[in-house]
């Protein structure tokens, strides 16, 4: 029994050790743990809102350099799965809106320099809607969008 005590100490020990030098050095900060959250833009009840809680501006500019993948007909809207692909040039996010959703903002990703124009994620649905997808380099916000109908109950009606 005093065994398995000394070894509990030593992991708790070695974990708590580990942890400190990380902070110590700089390779762990409370902003790198702590995502910012985009308050406003998640909490908004409209696209347009949502865009500008976001990046300050809903001045949209659409795009063909922008495909959204995402299935024509969703047999169920808790789980859509969707993919952006873009080739236009410096992005510095993408984000997915859904039109007709309670809450139009459903995910953004903010992508490093030099990074690929490329994200994949599942959203929820509440009904037959249009799915937007919002790229932005500089100072502009280029989008596209596609019609995605959900069905009731994944009858297909």
């Amino acid at each position: 029994m005093t065994s398995m005590k000394r070894r509990i100490f030593l992991k708790g020990s070695l974990a708590t050790g580990a942890a400190g030098m990380a902070i110590s050095a700089g390779l762990l900060t409370p902003r790198m743990v702590l995502a910012a959250w985009p308050k406003s833009a998640f909490e908004a009840s409209t696209v347009d809102d949502a865009v500008k809680g976001l990046f300050g501006s809903s001045t949209l500019t659409g795009s063909d350099k922008i495909k959204i993948k995402a299935p024509d007909i969703a047999e169920n809207g808790a789980v859509v799965p969707i993919s952006v692909t873009t080739d236009i040039a410096d992005i510095e996010s993408i984000s997915v809106v859904v039109e007709k959703n309670s809450s139009p903002l459903t995910a953004s990703f903010i992508l490093g320099a030099g990074t690929e124009g490329y994200v994949s994620t599942r959203i929820k649905m509440g009904k037959t809607s249009s799915v937007i997808a919002v790229v932005k380099s500089g100072d502009k916000l280029y989008s596209t969008g596609k019609e995605v109908k959900v069905t009731i109950g994944g009858c297909g009606g």
